[in-house]
């Protein structure tokens, strides 16, 4: 491993763990904010944040003599796609939110990483063949998730775990949208856009269901910075970042630690505290997680 491989995978662990604590931000923030409003805010945080990575990123192709003036159609195409994954990621967040009010930081963390499995499964409705191994790595996951979320003898998901369910296959969804958008456009300004977006929606449900005062809002001031700055603005440059210079398959193994990032910070900051049943479905979860990661081998 060089130099550059190691800082990017320093920095995709960072983002993990950026990424880990912020379930504890958004499970604080619960109990003062809506999930409307606490998506509003943050994302528009985001996207401020990204105003100048992306400012410093041009001046920097600018001086290397590699920018290029976006074409009609790339802007086009960075509107629509910034709108489309905004209000995807709108669904996604506030589901999130909503979820996270009636659970464990833990169980959110573990639950919204079930998207690893679940995108291979939308690609079926694209005619994607679901490899032997994904369907595999469902059915631990879901022995897992019955030992986290059920309680013995039960097949009923709470309220909180049902609601992480669902965030979970609509941020499979915006995964296939990104996917979808980001080869054709510049990738951190169609994230910038899709904050700014996603903003623009959750405020409206904001103003219609949850009309929160100022003081409301200023009262969860560090933990929506927390969430905005770091976790969206700051924790999405990092994984760009390091990206780079990692291996598809490295990072996102680095990534997925993200779920045990959050159990930890859960457990120190909040005291929640698994128990061997939570802990055993936590480790089924992250294995599954793990091996639908792991790269197959060529057939001869």
């Amino acid at each position: 491993m060089n130099k550059k491989e190691l800082q990017g995978n320093l920095l995709l662990l960072l983002t993990a763990l950026v990424w880990g604590c912020a379930f504890v931000a958004q499970s604080v923030s619960a109990e003062k904010i809506g999930p409307f409003t606490f998506q509003a805010v943050r994302s528009l945080i985001g996207g401020t944040v990204l105003i100048p990575v992306i400012m410093a990123m041009d001046k920097k192709k600018k001086r290397q003599g590699i920018y290029q003036k976006p074409s009609p159609d790339q802007k086009r195409t960075l509107l629509f796609g910034g709108i489309a994954c905004g209000f995807i990621l709108c669904v996604a967040s506030c589901l999130q939110q909503a979820g996270i009010a009636y659970t464990t930081v833990g169980k959110a963390g573990f639950i919204t990483a079930m998207y690893i499995l679940i995108v291979p499964l939308l690609g079926l409705f694209f005619h994607q063949r679901v490899p032997a191994k994904i369907w595999g790595c469902i059915l631990i996951a879901a022995a897992g998730l019955y030992l986290l979320c059920m309680t013995k003898g039960s097949l009923r998901l709470s309220r909180g775990d049902g609601l992480m369910v669902l965030c979970a296959v609509v941020f499979s969804v915006h995964i296939l949208a990104v996917d979808h958008f980001s080869p054709k456009t510049d990738g951190i300004r169609l994230a910038c856009l899709q904050f700014f977006a996603s903003s623009a929606f959750a405020a409206v449900g904001m103003v219609i269901w949850e009309r929160p005062s100022l003081e409301t809002v200023l009262s969860a001031w560090s933990t929506l910075l927390y969430a905005g700055a770091l976790s969206c603005g700051i924790g999405y440059t990092l994984q760009i970042i390091g990206q780079k210079n990692t291996r598809p398959a490295v990072a996102s193994l680095l990534m997925s630690l993200e779920s045990v990032f959050a159990v930890l910070a859960g457990a120190v900051l909040l005291r929640e505290i698994p128990t061997l049943r939570e802990g055993l479905g936590c480790g089924l979860m992250f294995a599954a997680i793990i091996l639908a990661q792991l790269p197959q081998r060529k057939q001869e």
